[in-house]
């Protein structure tokens, strides 16, 4: 497939984290020709938390990493990721293949299968040939390298035209803490708790609690504000690993937690730029809500919707069709109150056309590559933003023939 319009212009130079190394490999999961297993090995010590879908037929994997989540740090720890398999709607057999994982690496690597955190993503309901994944294992040992990253975020791709990464570092007391991250996700892409495929790494000294406190927290504002396609996966996760071989104490630090939210929302808007047939990223801003949750209800009402989503792949500034959104929301709207508008431009005012409205200047701005669409309510404090793309004929070309 070609690369997405949107993609940044390069995959980023991802630093090493100290205590953690990387491998991949050709399974043949369901792919040929390109490497679909991933594993990362972190030293003992690291601690892990997550956040994970809330769907009701939730894979083998989320359920098995759900039960782990929180478990005594002991030894050392390590993810497995396949592509092109979720290992979602495959009865007990799923879990069986999810313990013939964890028990193969754990045996392999002198880990306890408590400690074994495994991922799958691809299609749901064929069982999974975990045998493959096995196989694979004893080369994935001898390959791992502290900085191959990339090729990790590489390997778990499925309908992805880019790999997705980002970093940061951040001063604590004087000494430096780093974060490194990798994401996959193109389309299913709705947030409830997480989305899609993450793997956050960071050498800082952090306990479960507040690791788990930090992800928690910052997800609601990164990965629960996106959206694709409003479909919310049976796989999503978000895994994140402290290492602490920095010996940097950062539990309650609001600075760590700024640099990991900020890392936690540039693989975010990532993932939108490569929504499946995106042309388009948009930006919804919702101000004047009665409450934060009103605003979150009409922003995702408007980012869902396929008829905002369409007129947007024409161009046409359609401010109807966001109208219509904000009242089928669900939250507390008086059309006397609303006003609208596509960028800086006003479209509508006091529950009516704006009298300054000019059509070629909204016509021109749609034409943009990156968009805002902005919803004042008029009725109290209540804000949220969330971030959206597009709806084109590529993303029916997609997921038309994603099984075959």
């Amino acid at each position: 497939m070609a690369v997405s319009p949107l993609a940044p212009a390069a995959f980023p130079s991802l630093p090493a984290i100290a205590g953690v190394r990387f491998a991949t490999a050709a399974a043949g999961v369901r792919y040929k020709g390109r490497t679909d297993v991933m594993l990362a090995v972190l030293d003992a010590g690291a601690v892990v938390a997550g956040v994970f879908t809330r769907s009701s037929t939730r894979s083998a994997a989320v359920l098995d990493c759900q039960a782990k989540n929180g478990l005594p740090a002991t030894g050392g720890a390590a993810i497995v990721v396949n592509s092109g398999n979720s290992n979602a709607f495959t009865g007990k057999v799923g879990a069986v293949s999810v313990a013939a994982i964890s028990a193969a690496t754990a045996e392999l690597l002198g880990l306890s299968e408590d400690r074994v955190f495994t991922s799958s993503t691809g299609v749901i309901g064929e069982p999974m040939p975990h045998q493959r994944i096995i196989d694979a294992l004893p080369a994935l040992q001898g390959a791992l390298d502290g900085s191959a990253i990339d090729a990790a975020a590489r390997a778990i791709m499925t309908t992805d035209t880019f790999p997705k990464g980002a970093s940061a570092t951040v001063n604590v007391g004087g000494k430096t803490v780093t974060i490194s991250g990798i994401a996959k996700g193109s389309g299913m892409i709705a947030p409830d708790m997480a989305t899609m495929l993450v793997y956050i790494f960071t050498d800082a000294l952090i306990d479960h609690a507040s690791l788990q406190a930090a992800v928690s927290g910052a997800s609601d504002s990164t990965f629960n504000c996106i959206t694709v396609d409003s479909d919310t996966s049976t796989s999503d996760t978000v895994l994140v690993a402290a290492t602490g071989a920095s010996g940097v104490q950062v539990a309650g630090n609001a600075d760590f937690t700024a640099a990991l939210t900020d890392v936690m929302r540039d693989l975010a808007l990532q993932v939108v730029r490569d929504g499946e047939g995106a042309t388009k990223f948009i930006e919804v801003q919702v101000t004047g809500a009665a409450d934060d949750l009103d605003a979150r209800k009409v922003a995702m009402a408007i980012a869902n919707s396929p008829l905002v989503k369409t007129a947007i792949a024409g161009q046409d500034a359609n401010w109807g069709r966001v109208v219509m959104a904000v009242g089928k929301s669900g939250a507390a709207a008086d059309r006397d109150l609303l006003a609208i508008r596509f960028g800086d431009i006003w479209v509508a005012r006091s529950g009516y056309r704006d009298p300054d409205y000019s059509e070629d200047a909204t016509s021109a701005y749609m034409k943009q590559q990156e968009l805002v669409i902005g919803v004042d309510l008029g009725l109290g404090e209540g804000r949220s933003t969330v971030w959206t793309c597009d709806l084109t004929h590529g993303y029916i070309d997609i997921n038309a023939d994603y099984r075959s």
